[in-house]
C-alpha cells in the first residue's frame, strides 16, 4: 500500500472482521489488510483460508465506487502484509455457538490468540492492539503474554459493544432517540457484566427519574438490564452463531478513536493496576482512548455515587473473570 493513510490490520476475516473492515473503509482513514490463518482452527473441518480474505477484500473493494471510499482492502494469510500497522484488531478464534459458553471457548481459543498476537507483534510492534476474541477478558491476557507489548496497548471490545446494547434497548422501550440514551456497562464481557443503572441518563435526566415518576417501569428496566447481560447469547440462540454487525461498528468506534487521537472516554477492556480495587487484572471499565492506547483509567468508584448494588455488582464480576484467568493459568495458557 503506498498511500498515505493509516494502516489498520484486522487478524480474522469471518463475519466480525469483514464488518470491521468494511465500517473503517468507508470512514476514509485508513487502508486496511483483512488476514485470515492460513489453516482456519477456527472450523470444525479446517481448510485453507487465504482465498476466503482475499475474497472478501476484492468483494469489499469493489463497494466502493458505490458506497464512495478510496481506502483499499487486502486480503493475505501473510503477516508480512500487516507490517507497520498504526492498529491491529484480533477477531481470530472458535465462534460462539447455541449453548456455548464464553469459558467453553478458553482452552482452543488461547491458543489462537497466542499466535496471532506474537506473528502480529512481531510485524508491527509500535501498534494498539485491540482484542475481540472470547471468552475476551481472558484472551486480553493471552494477547498481553504473547506480543510483548506493554498493556496500554493491548486492549478488549467489550464495553462499547455491552454499553450499546443497553442504550437502545433503552431508548426502543421509552420511545426516543438513541443519541439521547447516555450509559456504561461495565464489568467482565459475559453474563457478569454490570449495566450501571445510577449513571444512566436519557436526555440528561436520570433513568431512576422516569422509573420513579412512573413513565419507565422498575419491571421493564429490569428486564433491560438482564437482556443486555444475556445479549450475546440471545442473538446467538437466534442466528446460530456470534452476531457481527453490532462488535464490528464497535471495534470500529475504538479504532477511529485511537487512529484520530480522538481521546475518547469510552468502556472498553483494560488491565487495572489498583483501580476499582481490583489489581493485575483486564477488566471493563472507561477510559481515556488516544493514539497511544489507555491513556487514563477512571475509577467510578472514586469518581461517582455507584450504589451499593452496583459495587457489589463490580466486586462479583471480577472474581469471575480472575476465575477464567485462573484457569489459563492452570492449563499453561499464562
Amino acid at each position: 500500500m503506498a498511500s498515505g493513510r493509516k494502516k489498520v490490520s484486522v487478524i480474522g476475516a469471518g463475519n466480525v472482521g469483514a464488518t470491521v473492515a468494511f465500517h473503517v473503509a468507508q470512514q476514509a482513514y485508513a487502508d486496511v489488510v483483512l488476514l485470515d490463518l492460513p489453516d482456519d482452527l477456527t472450523l470444525e473441518k479446517p481448510r485453507k483460508t487465504e482465498s476466503m480474505a482475499r475474497g472478501k477484500a476484492l468483494d469489499l473493494n469493489q463497494v466502493s465506487p458505490i458506497v464512495g471510499y478510496d481506502s483499499r482492502i487486502t486480503g493475505t494469510a501473510d503477516y508480512a502484509d500487516t507490517a507497520k500497522s498504526d492498529v491491529v484488531v484480533i477477531t481470530s478464534g472458535l465462534p460462539r455457538r447455541p449453548g456455548m459458553s464464553r469459558e467453553d471457548l478458553l482452552t482452543v481459543n488461547a491458543d489462537i490468540v497466542a499466535g496471532v498476537s506474537a506473528r502480529a507483534a512481531a510485524a508491527s510492534p509500535d501498534a494498539v492492539f485491540i482484542v475481540v476474541s472470547n471468552p475476551l477478558d481472558a484472551m486480553c491476557h493471552v494477547a498481553l503474554k504473547s506480543s510483548g507489548l506493554p498493556a496500554s496497548r493491548v486492549i478488549g471490545q467489550a464495553g462499547v459493544l455491552d454499553s450499546t446494547r443497553y442504550r437502545n434497548a433503552i431508548a426502543s422501550e421509552m420511545r426516543v432517540s438513541t443519541e439521547d440514551v447516555q450509559a456504561y456497562v461495565l464489568g467482565g464481557h459475559g453474563d457478569q457484566m454490570v449495566p450501571v443503572r445510577s449513571l444512566t441518563t436519557v436526555g440528561g435526566v436520570p433513568i431512576q427519574s422516569f422509573v420513579d415518576s412512573g413513565r419507565l417501569s422498575a419491571e421493564r428496566l429490569d428486564k433491560i438490564e438482564d437482556d443486555t447481560r444475556q445479549g450475546g447469547g440471545i442473538l446467538t440462540a437466534l442466528i446460530g452463531t456470534s452476531a457481527w454487525y453490532a462488535p464490528g461498528v464497535a471495534t470500529a468506534e475504538m479504532v477511529e478513536a485511537v487512529l484520530l487521537d480522538r481521546r475518547r472516554i469510552l468502556a472498553v477492556t483494560a488491565l487495572l493496576n489498583g483501580e476499582y480495587g481490583i489489581d493485575g487484572l483486564y477488566f471493563g471499565v472507561p477510559a481515556l482512548l488516544s493514539s497511544a492506547g489507555v491513556e487514563e483509567i477512571f475509577d467510578l468508584t472514586k469518581l461517582a455515587r455507584l450504589t451499593e448494588v452496583e459495587n457489589t455488582a463490580i466486586r462479583e464480576s471480577a472474581s469471575k473473570v480472575r476465575g477464567t484467568v485462573d484457569s489459563l493459568k492452570s492449563l499453561g495458557k499464562l
